[in-house]
């Protein structure tokens, strides 16, 4: 099996970091429950001009894993998944917004 990595790129307006970090460790408490779950870190940039880029890379021990966790948040458009978490980057509240996007490593 092959690990993927689930790299979500992440915009948030300076007032609202600590709903952001917040939501995002909701999230790492429902994943860690989950059959699969690896690990998650959460970065910011460092950079002056940019403090309101965020990345959030969760790694999972296969797609299988990650796939049985999100499932049907792929097919509604509100990204719920079978344990009624919003999925897909969907939990996080406007204006912050989320790209999601699920990778595997093919070289390190």
């Amino acid at each position: 099996m092959k690990q993927i990595s689930v790299i979500n790129f992440i915009e948030v307006p300076e007032d609202m970091e600590s709903k952001a970090i917040e939501i995002r460790d909701m999230y790492v408490d429902y994943f860690r429950k989950q059959k699969g779950f690896v690990s998650s870190t959460f970065y910011r940039s460092v950079n002056e001009d940019q403090k309101d880029k965020y990345v959030n890379i969760v790694v999972w021990d296969s797609y299988d894993s990650y796939n049985s966790v999100v499932n049907i948040g792929f097919s509604n458009t509100e990204g719920k998944n079978s344990g009624e978490m919003k999925v897909l980057g969907k939990g996080f509240p406007e204006p912050i917004t989320v790209s999601p996007c699920q990778y595997e490593i093919i070289d390190s």
